[in-house]
Formats: structure tokens, sequence, C-alpha cells
């Protein structure tokens, strides 16, 4: 074993602690960090019995009491009605949708010999150097450095634009099983024509993740663009797309919110956003751009918002999700949240797909590997 090799398996270890050190993916419930954005309020919630910040192990399948007062009838009832949704399967189409277990990995999560492997180069960009989010305490990742991960097709030529997919909390890079790996299913996706040959970015948060990805505005997207893309291609020679309808976000919990802000502020970058219990909760809020934090996204944001923006998405969440026993009155219900995003994209006319997961929890590992692939499907259709 090199030493190169032994690094970053002690890296991947200490991503992957239980707590008090937990995958950033799964912490969006968590404390956010100390710091809010300039006259924010950053929300600080803890499960009863639970110290601030501490978060179950990875894919544990969890909900129930955070967010204060149990769900009202009205509540109960919205939730009671995602029974009666049809099944979710691949090839659907716009519309809501449930599925339940046994959730089977999709087939295109499983590497093929016969199929050409692009390459994942790691790189590093320290906290320093940035002019958006210097170095400062908190929780979720690195305090000095950030990581980047990239995904380059073997099908792909330099200098062509390539359509990108940038993924929050490196979605796709560092999981266990049976989270799907990203770049095996873009392998077999792109060699089986039924996505386009897309470069894919996954980068883990700093030590501010609440801060950079439950702050409702546009600035991740702005960083991501001045800092994470330009270095990218300088270092491997590749060239983005600047077309908005050939840039996806995906991501999880916190980093699904981020996802959505990234597009919902800057639709001349984004067009395509993939959500995976999305926190689209009242955890970190602006008493003027967003006091209810993204919660405004279903509240106010979306269907008060015309002309509609140019945006498709697929969401998802899981039955046992964070806050799943909580009113709609405390904000912080990810179930209610979802469903009521779910129903404003349906009530303007937005492309969409809602997935309502049984038994399932937060970020929900077996449901990633069943879905990610025909989500992925799904959310590029239309694309030339």
């Amino acid at each position: 074993m090199t030493p190169k090799t032994l690094s970053a398996l002690v890296a991947f270890a200490l991503v992957f602690s239980l707590p008090p050190i937990a995958h950033p993916l799964l912490a969006a419930d968590a404390t956010p960090d100390p710091q809010p954005a300039p006259g924010a309020t950053a929300q600080t919630p803890a499960a009863p019995g639970q110290q601030p910040g501490q978060v179950p192990g990875p894919g544990a399948r969890r909900g129930g009491g955070r967010g204060g007062a149990p769900m009202t009838a009205e509540d109960q009832a919205a939730i009671a009605k995602l029974a009666d949704l049809p099944p979710w399967k691949p090839g659907v189409g716009n519309g809501d949708y449930s599925m339940s277990p046994p959730y089977t990995p999709a087939p295109e999560n499983a590497p093929c010999d016969n199929v050409p492997k692009g390459k994942v180069e790691t790189f590093h960009i320290s906290l320093a150097d940035s002019k958006f989010y210097p170095p400062s305490a908190g929780r979720g990742g690195s305090s000095t450095n950030r990581e980047v991960n990239v995904y380059i097709p073997a099908q792909y030529v330099p200098g062509t634009p390539a359509p990108l997919l940038f993924c929050h909390d490196a979605m796709g890079m560092h999981d266990q099983k049976p989270a799907p790996y990203l770049p095996t299913i873009l392998d077999n996706m792109i060699a089986d024509k039924r996505l386009p040959v897309m470069v894919a970015v996954m980068v883990m948060p700093s030590s501010q993740r609440s801060f950079e990805y439950d702050t409702v505005s546009g600035k991740f997207a702005e960083f991501v663009e001045a800092e994470i893309l330009s270095a990218v291609a300088q270092k491997y020679n590749v060239t983005f797309s600047k077309d908005p309808d050939a840039r996806a976000t995906l991501g999880g919990s916190s980093g699904a919110a981020a996802a959505l802000s990234m597009a919902w502020f800057h639709p001349e970058l984004y067009r395509r956003v993939l959500a995976f219990s999305g926190t689209f909760v009242n955890l970190r809020n602006d008493p003027v751009a967003a006091p209810h934090g993204a919660w405004e996204y279903h509240e106010n944001f979306i269907p008060k918002t015309t002309p509609n923006k140019p945006l498709r998405l697929w969401l998802e969440v899981g039955q046992n999700d964070n806050g799943a026993n909580s009113s709609s009155a405390s904000m912080r219900n990810w179930v209610l949240a979802n469903l009521r995003m779910a129903e404003v994209l349906k009530a303007k006319g937005y492309p969409y797909q809602f997935v309502y997961a049984r038994e399932a929890g937060h970020v929900d590992r077996p449901v990633r590997a069943m879905t990610l692939a025909p989500a992925l499907e799904w959310l590029w259709q239309g694309y030339k």
C-alpha cells in the first residue's frame, strides 16, 4: 500500500466516523455552524435526549420528534394520502409516486467489463485562498481545505464543452454500501447513451457546511463558478458548457437545499435539480431575504414567482425522515416540506418527479441505490 493510498483511507475513515463526527451528508439536522450569515438567524435544534450536533450513524432509519409540537390532524391527513400514490418505477413520467421495500440496487450500479471507464481525479483547495468561504470554525468538514473530486468520462474530447453534474457532499463518491458509486453509474449510462458525456464535480463542504448549504441565496453557486469550476478546468483541461440546460445539481439533506438554491437564484447557470431528503425547512434564515429559511421555497418563492423559472426537479423523501412526527407549524418536518414542494411544483406546472419512500430514513442509502440511476435519466430528459 502506497503512502498516498494509506492517507486516502485514513481520511475516508475520519469522514465517516460516528458521533461526535458524522458524515456531513447526514448532518443537516445538526446544530448549524456557530457563525450565521450577516443578519441571519441559525436555528439550533436537538432531539430529546440528544446533544446539539449529535447525529445517528450513517444510513440510520430515523425520524420522529424533531421540531417541537406533534403533528396536527391536518398534517396527519396530508401524510396519510401519500400511501395512495401510484408506485414508482424506472421510466415513469412527471408526478407523485411512492415506493416500498425491498429496495434493490439498480443494475446501472454494477461495473460492466465492456464499458469504457472514466477517470476520477482528486485535489484540494485551500480555504485560506477563498474569497467566498475563508477558514472558520464550525462542523461538517475540514477547516483548512476543501476536497474536490472530478469524474471525466472516457468519451470526453478535450476542448469540447461538457455538460456538468455538480454534487454536494461529494455524493456518489464517499459513501458506504449499498449507496451507489456515481462514477460507475455514469460509465454505464454514458456508454448506453442514456446520459450525455458529462463531467461530474463532487465536492466536500468545509467546516462551515450549514452556512454554505442552508443559507438561502445564490452565493454558493457563485463560489462554485469562480473557485471550483475554474480550478477543475485548469487542472484537467476540461471545458464546461455555459448552457444552463446542460448543468445539473445533486444533493442530499442540506446539500439538496443548496442544489435548489444554486438553480433558483442562478437559472442562467443551472436548470436541473436532483434532491434526496431535501432540507426545505427553516434551518437557517434571514429576516429579510428568507424569514423562514428554505421553507420559503414552497411557502412563497415557488408559488409566488411568475413566470416560472426554467427548472426541472426530482425529489425524494423517506417516511421516517427528519422531523417526521412534528407539526408543520414548526417548519421542521422534512416529509411535509417535500410534500409541499411537490404540491406547489404541480400547481405551478413545473416538470418534476416526487418519490415518497416507505420505511425509509434520511438520505436513505438503499433508496439511493435503487433510484439514483433512473432519477438521473429522468432529470436529463429533453437535453440535446
